[in-house]
């Protein structure tokens, strides 16, 4: 098992190239389910996610072939099974977006309740009634979802969400991308991840309006072409590297950063002190001098301030002058990072959904325990401003999300290297 060891202290200085989004990959490529001609992706994240998807993928016939470069393709010219089995599904959440795009093809499906993130309650429910309005089918037996679409397949209809689910969202449009008549997603979510699939689904045939805003209207189709898509920047991965700038000090440029993205968390670093701004291609980050300042965050759907960056947030505020509160609004249960960054001398204070982080002057190496995948780059964050060596174990956590990592990171200056673990004896 890998670990990831830091020599804390080195400023960063240089550029950074932004990957593809994960949160959107993973949905554009189940989307190759709805076409029988090739889909290609480029842009396309290198992650442990998207290969467990593409395992599952070719599982249900898909020939799916990574190019050169960032490029993927997925051919689903014959599907051959529409059986998501457990031990392929249980990996991670995203693979239950299966469901819709086969029974919507195949007019049937049979798939695991997921497993996945560790971060609390997530159920799949407003995925299941969306797609029960769309007319399917559906049976829960021995952990299984069985789903049958009704004779003549699915049916248009009105999916009004009880609160702004990215997931049901993103399950809904790819259903209904292939349902006969109109679709319309009521609260839906807003996140640019769903206008990229949006744009993607629109580029295949289905006529997709709204996409960012909180009703999206779908227009099926009964067929779908295929295309080349570029997937967008990840936004998730240009706050981490933007925060290890402002947590390690320097100047990097993060080239294919989207400005327009990450507004809440800009806002949130300047107030701390840090000098973030546009730049063609990307955004520039700079941090010299004195400690950044405390800043109260809350983290909200999107274009709200994002749970995906609270971690890598309160890796910053641990060393900040002054006291900031972090409340978490979106998940339970995601602090599980804050005892570790303890470890380090962090102080900080858990009390149900909010964190007290009292700033200290400075961090020291120790070795830690990454417990997912937001908390194990908040981790490295905070080993890259921390004095002495920081060790971080279990890093497969954060192989599902970041392309690269220590290289990207290194190229700027950082001292962090990744180490296979001894075996135990």
């Amino acid at each position: 098992m890998d670990r990831i060891v830091i020599q804390g202290g080195a400023r960063l200085n240089g550029r950074i190239a932004i990957s593809g989004a994960k949160n959107s990959a993973l949905k554009l490529m189940a989307a190759a389910l709805l076409t029988d001609e090739p889909l290609i992706l480029t842009n396309m994240p290198r992650l442990a996610d998207s290969r467990f998807m593409g395992h599952l993928l070719a599982r249900l016939g898909l020939r799916v072939e990574e190019g050169p470069g960032a490029q993927m393709q997925l051919h689903a010219d014959e599907i051959t099974d529409t059986f998501a089995p457990y031990d392929l599904v249980r990996k991670m959440r995203a693979t239950f977006n299966v469901l819709g795009p086969l029974v919507a093809r195949e007019g049937r499906a049979r798939v695991s309740l997921p497993g996945g993130c560790a971060i609390g309650a997530r159920p799949v429910d407003l995925h299941l009634k969306a797609l029960e309005t769309l007319g399917a089918q559906i049976t829960l037996e021995e952990g299984y979802v069985d789903a049958r679409a009704p004779a003549g397949g699915l049916v248009g209809g009105e999916v009004d969400l009880p609160f702004a689910s990215v997931g049901a969202t993103e399950h809904t449009m790819l259903a209904a991308a292939l349902a006969r008549g109109e679709t319309v997603i009521e609260n839906a979510a807003r996140e640019p991840e769903i206008a990229d699939l949006a744009a993607c689904l629109t580029a295949m045939g289905a006529e997709v309006e709204g996409a960012g805003s909180s009703t999206i209207r779908i227009q099926g189709r009964e067929r779908l072409k295929g295309v080349t898509h570029a997937v967008v920047g990840d936004r998730i991965e240009t706050a981490t590297y933007a925060l290890a700038v402002a947590a390690a000090g320097g100047d990097v440029v993060l080239d294919g950063a989207v400005w327009a993205h990450n507004k809440a968390l800009w806002n949130a670093m300047n107030e701390a002190g840090v000098t973030v701004q546009p730049v063609e291609g990307g955004v520039r980050v700079e941090r010299n001098g004195a400690r950044v300042k405390g800043v109260d965050i809350e983290t909200q759907p999107y274009p709200g301030f994002p749970t995906d960056a609270q971690a890598q947030f309160m890796a910053l505020m641990t060393t900040a002058e002054g006291t900031s509160v972090i409340r978490e609004t979106i998940f339970e249960n995601r602090f599980m990072h804050a005892p570790e960054l303890t470890r380090l001398g962090a102080d900080i204070s858990v009390n149900g959904n909010e964190a007290v982080v009292r700033g200290v002057p400075r961090l020291k190496g120790a070795p830690v325990m990454a417990t997912d995948l937001r908390a194990s780059v908040s981790l490295v964050i905070a080993g890259l401003a921390a004095e002495g060596e920081t060790v971080v174990n279990r890093v497969y956590h954060l192989d599902r999300g970041f392309e690269r990592l220590e290289a990207k990171l290194s190229g700027c200056g950082a001292r962090i290297e990744r180490q296979s673990e001894p075996a135990e004896s």
